[in-house]
């Protein structure tokens, strides 16, 4: 495969010591993934992971994880890859590109590993403040590019408020992609709508969480299932180096840490060693004895994604989510 002159002039690369190779794992349902190896005249070589994709959707994905990934890896460098950057093919302006740190993904840490673990890096990015976007006097909730879970593109228009947040740009906003795809839907739309009406505002309000101070917005992962967690070592060979426990295939916002509970337990694969290790350094948000159904209220986001893309039993997962939280909280 011959690398495209936009990626060559990005990484600075020699294209006649550059070759390109296959690699697994694109992280949507149609993007391809490359390995790009430069070997330098003193035999070293530099390593990069590339994604390609078509159309307008590829372009968002694209710009949207360069984003995320970015963000991550600012608050805490050795939790993900960093993005190198993204564009459009010179050869083929329809195919656009990401690329990102090679990441040779390997076995389990050594119990000897003086690397920090992922709860422990999960835990510094979550008390991290987000930065200020531009425009605005003080961290929002939202992201400045649209980021996709799956292959949702999602709305990360900014908003002070994080209960407005969750509100509008993701319940909401995920019910009226559940409908384009799976049609009308009289009682999932009622429940929603109560969810987002009653439900949000009594357990997510800013003058109801952490005694009235609300919560600050945080970089989260936004799609931190076991299958985008793994252990790999930054270069091209699992041998040298220390692993590493990372994440991959972001698709970050600004937001309440917990959020990001909601499908690590949707999916599981993140034990109760790990929560424990979590909360000893980010404790839960105040009310805790709300935790367990501010969790299930975030799992919610991810079911109705998951119906909007898929349709099938994903509804019942979010109608049982629903009807428990209204029936508790809804007349409140």
């Amino acid at each position: 495969m011959k690398l495209d002159p936009a990626v060559v002039k990005l990484l600075s690369l020699d294209p006649e010591h550059t070759t390109v190779s296959s690699a697994g794992g694109g992280g949507c349902s149609s993007a391809s993934t490359s390995k790009i190896t430069e070997k330098g005249s003193d035999g070293k070589e530099r390593c990069f992971f590339m994604k390609t994709g078509s159309g307008k959707e590829a372009k968002v994905m694209f710009e949207g994880e360069h984003a995320s990934l970015n963000a991550i890896h600012t608050a805490v460098p050795t939790l993900c890859p960093q993005s190198f950057g993204w564009g459009s093919f010179t050869s083929s302006a329809g195919t656009s590109f990401l690329v990102t740190d090679f990441l040779t993904l390997t076995s389990r840490r050594s119990s000897t590993s003086s690397t920090a673990s992922l709860a422990s890096k999960l835990a510094s990015l979550h008390t991290t403040p987000a930065p200020i976007p531009d425009g605005y006097d003080k961290p929002q909730f939202g992201f400045p590019a649209t980021t996709c879970c799956g292959d949702t593109p999602q709305d990360n228009s900014f908003k002070s408020s994080w209960a407005e947040f969750y509100a509008q740009n993701r319940l909401r906003f995920i019910l009226r992609r559940a409908e384009a795809a799976n049609g009308k839907d009289g009682e999932l739309h009622d429940l929603v709508e109560k969810s987002a009406s009653k439900v949000v505002p009594r357990l997510l309000g800013d003058d109801h969480l952490n005694g009235g101070k609300g919560v600050v917005p945080v970089v989260v992962h936004g799609d931190l299932w076991s299958g985008n967690a793994g252990v790999g070592v930054f270069g091209t060979d699992a041998g040298k180096g220390e692993a590493e426990e990372v994440v991959y295939d972001s698709s970050a916002c600004y937001a309440h840490s917990e959020f990001e509970l909601g499908i690590m337990k949707m999916f599981g694969g993140f034990g109760g060693s790990f929560l424990k290790e979590y909360h000893g350094l980010v404790p839960k948000t105040e009310p805790v004895e709300e935790y367990e159904d501010r969790v299930a209220l975030y799992e919610l986001y991810h079911h109705l994604n998951h119906y909007a893309l898929f349709g099938g039993g994903y509804r019942s997962g979010a109608v049982s989510i629903m009807k428990g939280l209204v029936r508790k909280y809804g007349s409140s």
